[in-house]
């Protein structure tokens, strides 16, 4: 029952991520279509440079619950490396409890009048030519902060799972991955192709 629990949380997670993705592909285009209006054609639109941090925003917002799902937020490890899964399920579990759930629950309701009040305004860009409907944007903070508590239960269940023996702990290892880059480097290293012909293939 817990696996499929946790299953049906990282499903949710995953389409977080996903549609997270998507948005970050939308931001990189906009930027792209922004430096070459300014720079090869000297204009540019108000409305899009806004756009930017627009989806910049949704990008961060939303990849909080995705990254959390991944385990991939940054931690001291000077201690916590060195403990069994067990006990890193343990403390998991006690972070959710104690620290994600209280302060996502106080940001996300806290920051609802400031939605509400940004619509009843129709609040918009101080700036000619800018984006109408601030509230829009304004409304993925309490958003972020309730899919966060969703996947927060998601991941206590996948540290509970562990902590019964269910499993084992899938960490994100940033050093595992450095060192992974750097093999896969020195593998390479001896195939670049001298494309000036004055030597052979190093």
């Amino acid at each position: 029952m817990l696996l499929k629990l946790e299953r049906g949380f990282d499903k949710f997670a995953d389409a977080i991520g996903n549609f997270t993705a998507i948005v970050m592909v939308l931001m990189i285009l906009n930027v792209t279509y922004d430096v070459i209006m300014r720079y090869f054609f000297n204009t540019g639109s108000i409305a899009m440079q806004e756009m930017e941090w627009h989806l910049f925003s949704v990008v961060i917002l939303l990849g909080i619950s995705y990254t959390l799902k991944e385990d991939g937020h940054v931690r001291v490890d000077l201690i916590y490396d060195r403990l069994t899964n067990k006990k890193k399920a343990k403390i998991n579990m006690v972070g959710v409890v104690f620290f994600i759930l209280p302060v996502a629950l106080l940001i996300g309701i806290e920051s609802i009048p400031y939605v509400v009040e940004s619509f009843a305004s129709n609040e918009q860009s101080g700036d000619p030519g800018g984006l109408p409907y601030r509230w829009i944007v304004k409304s993925m903070i309490p958003l972020s902060f309730f899919l966060l508590i969703i996947t927060a239960i998601g991941f206590f269940i996948k540290n509970l799972n562990v902590y019964k023996g269910l499993h084992e702990l899938n960490e994100y290892n940033l050093k595992g991955e450095i060192e992974n880059l750097k093999n896969e480097l020195n593998q390479h290293k001896h195939h670049v192709v001298d494309i000036d012909g004055k030597g052979d293939d190093k």
